[in-house]
């Protein structure tokens, strides 16, 4: 059983949608293995919450500013292109998961190498769709690097007069559309996350999260949920409504404790406990 645990803990089988606790339970795996129907997205922000779950570690160990791209539109990838930004490290066609999970089974040994082999071994070549954005990492970079969202925005809207714009018009309707203090939010948290280890993103997140559901500070991810999610207007009324309201001082009280005598910071156990303790529970 326990190494059974071990295994498991270090392989994520993704055939479907991938979205927020989704993608903060098998982004962190060693092993993410994708298929064909596999669809990825952090779309938090729409909902005036943000991509936690320790988004601001795996997304930021992406190449150059593509977790930034990620984060402040809440765009979609495909399983192949999830392979080709480092987010995914196998991709399996959905016919051979069966398979995979039985040879997987049989394996003796959590060795790294021994599973890394047995997935090589029902592994397929990929192809990026022509119309990838992965394909734009140079314009990605060149926007999606600048200081503020402010900035990135204005770049944005600047790199539309020069063609092959699909996915440049998709971006800015989806940051117009979000919680301006989301997307602030969340642009700190990414180039904070650069620097600390997962356990720290993760408990960053729990503090931020506590804010904006004991609405600490505004009433974002209540109405985003109302206006997208149960009343479905579409049309959430956010608070501030701009990004040029929201200042850094006002985003920064998000990262501070809550006032509360009775709260405290996310505990976690050490990572080498993980799995006694879920053995405990079976």
């Amino acid at each position: 059983m326990n190494r059974t645990l071990e295994l498991w803990c270090k392989v994520s089988l993704i055939n479907g949608i991938v979205m927020g606790g989704g993608a903060g339970l098998s982004m962190n795996s060693m092993f993410r293995v994708v298929t064909e129907n596999t669809v990825f997205a952090m779309p938090e922000g729409q909902i005036g919450l943000f991509p936690d779950v320790g988004a601001s570690y795996f997304l930021s160990r992406l190449s150059g500013s593509f977790g930034e791209y990620l984060g402040l539109t809440g765009a979609r990838l495909d399983g192949s292109e999830m392979l080709a930004c480092g987010l995914a490290s196998h991709f399996v066609l959905s016919n051979d998961l069966l398979l995979l999970e039985n040879a997987l089974s049989e394996v003796a040994s959590s060795d790294a190498l021994t599973i890394s082999r047995v997935i090589s071994g029902f592994s397929s070549k990929i192809s990026l769709k022509k119309d990838s954005a992965f394909r734009r990492l140079e314009t990605i970079n060149k926007c999606f690097s600048k200081g503020t969202v402010e900035e990135i925005l204005s770049t944005l809207e600047n790199e539309v007069v020069n063609g092959d714009n699909k996915w440049i018009v998709h971006a800015i309707s989806s940051m117009k559309s979000a919680s301006p203090t989301s997307l602030k939010i969340f642009l700190k948290l990414i180039r904070e996350g650069r620097t600390k280890e997962l356990k720290d993103c993760l408990i960053q997140d729990y503090t931020i999260v506590c804010h904006l559901i004991r609405r600490t500070f505004n009433m974002d991810f209540i109405e985003g949920s109302r206006a997208k999610l149960f009343e479905k207007d579409k049309q959430p009324k956010w608070e501030p409504s701009k990004l040029e309201l929201v200042s850094d001082e006002m985003v920064d009280q998000y990262f501070q404790k809550v006032d509360d005598a009775d709260w405290e910071y996310l505990q976690l156990p050490e990572r080498a406990n993980i799995a006694k303790i879920w053995q405990s529970k079976l």
